[in-house]
């Protein structure tokens, strides 16, 4: 199964095609994903106190895995997912190339950006050809 928790889904069939929201669970074994605001079921709830009230609550049920696509969250569009080898881990990518897994993007995002920080760190050899320079004019 190629959804995840949190993941941002379009419905592509059943009554709900064409509604967009956010993976709240997911079930391997059954291959369903539940996702906000689809397939609401209403549910009686009858009270079981003196001070309670009874009511009727709405949830969103389950639907199959295969009924949904994800999300990118760079191009923003529904697509099929992808699986990659980066830096030694499988991760999902979209069909632009962006990472699809949030936690390991954090993770590549931060790698780069201490790579970003070792370049200037390089300032070692400016300040010998100041020296040098220094030196030359006096």
């Amino acid at each position: 199964m190629n959804v995840k928790v949190n993941d941002s889904v379009l419905v592509i069939a059943g009554k709900d095609k064409g509604v967009q929201g956010k993976v709240l669970a997911t079930s391997p074994k059954a291959n369903t994903v539940v996702v906000e605001g689809v397939r609401v079921q209403k549910k009686h709830e009858k009270a079981r106190r003196a001070n309670e009230t009874s009511k009727i609550v709405e949830a969103p049920g389950p639907i199959d895995a295969s009924n949904v696509k994800v999300v990118c969250p760079t191009c923003g569009k529904a697509t099929r997912v992808k699986h990659a080898v980066v830096d030694g881990k499988k991760v999902r990518v979209c069909a632009c190339g962006a990472v699809l897994d949030k936690a390991y993007s954090k993770k590549a995002a931060a790698k780069a950006a201490a790579a970003a920080e070792e370049a200037p760190k390089k300032r070692t050899r400016k300040r010998a050809a100041k020296e040098t320079e220094t030196t030359q004019s006096k």
